[in-house]
């Protein structure tokens, strides 16, 4: 059994050998343990330092592509690399590398294909008193969105199954954490929360970079998520918002019409309208979305069943 470590990196060379101090060389269940480093496009010397300090493997963007980019290429080359389970964590040393054990026990012992560290939110001093709050009001919505119970959405602390690397793609460049966890929930894999430790704050965050870019960005991704993978309950919800305003709009009309001769109500029937084909529109635009969510669904088992026989020949070829 192989584990890979792999940790996504953008000009990092300060805190880079921090973290990777703090990784375990042996982790129990596993015959080997490799560190992969995705280095985004860094301007400075991350890569030097990785290999200094012991990196195995080395993946290098030419420019800057964003987090959830580095985060898949990442996947890619540890299947390659024939990962059994992947360990995602942070450059900046935030996660305790000494509870990647916690994460790794629960996918060996085949109780869950994706585990991730739910860090003590409240306990955390470098986070201020209204981000952790959107911490728990992001976590609730994605819970809602993926139909989980996942504690803490946003930790980029996690591990992984093989087979769940091959499923999962991200479209969003600007974070994988929220998409994978709502695509994985979408896709009945099985997520389990556990607690883990954290370190003192070492840089601020760069995800982060104000409150409120954060939190349009995180709505943005639920949205997005919402459109690909529930896209007829979405347009149903809000198509019927629309048409219960027009119907309403439309029966007060009738009853000024009928009672009072409907003098000076005209405008009811105008915005009764618009509301009327607004839902019928959204009604047939859920109808095509869903279409191509089921078409989407289709490809992606085409995906992986091709990277299942890629995964098998390269088996093949090692024995």
């Amino acid at each position: 059994m192989k584990l890979i470590i792999q940790i996504p990196c953008f000009n990092e060379a300060d805190t880079l050998a921090i973290a990777l101090s703090e990784l375990p060389r042996q982790v129990d269940g596993f015959d080997t343990v490799e560190w992969l480093i995705i280095d985004d496009g860094s301007t400075d010397n991350t890569s030097e330092v990785a290999r200094a300090n012991g990196v195995h493997h080395i993946v290098r963007h030419r420019v800057n592509r964003g987090l959830a980019v580095g985060f898949m290429s990442g996947l890619e080359a540890c299947l390659q690399l024939g990962a059994d389970v992947i360990v995602n964590t942070d450059a900046d040393n935030q996660y305790c590398g000494a509870d990647i054990p916690k994460l790794t026990a629960p996918v060996l012992a085949h109780e869950a294909d994706i585990v991730i560290g739910a860090r003590p939110i409240n306990e955390t001093e470098h986070f201020s008193w209204i981000k952790k709050k959107l911490q728990r009001l992001g976590s609730w919505a994605v819970r809602v969105a993926s139909k989980t119970d996942v504690a803490d959405a946003p930790s980029g602390f996690r591990a992984m199954s093989r087979e769940v690397a091959m499923r999962l793609n991200v479209f969003n460049a600007y974070t994988y954490t929220l998409e994978t966890i709502i695509q994985a929930g979408q896709s009945n894999l099985r997520i389990l929360s556990v607690p883990i430790r954290t370190n003192g704050d070492l840089r601020p965050s760069r995800l982060v970079k104000s409150i409120p870019s954060y939190v349009k960005r995180s709505l943005v991704t639920i949205l997005r998520v919402f459109v690909i993978y529930r896209p007829l309950a979405l347009f149903f919800y809000i198509g019927s918002s629309f048409m219960a305003v027009g119907v309403m709009t439309m029966a007060r009309f009738l009853y000024h019409y009928f009672h009072r001769g409907g003098a000076g109500h005209v405008q009811s029937v105008i915005f009764g309208s618009m509301c009327l084909t607004m839902g019928m529109l959204l009604y047939m635009m859920g109808i095509i979305a869903d279409l191509i969510s089921t078409n989407r669904k289709l490809s992606e088992k085409i995906l992986l069943q091709l990277k299942q026989m890629e995964s098998t020949r390269q088996e093949g070829n090692k024995h």
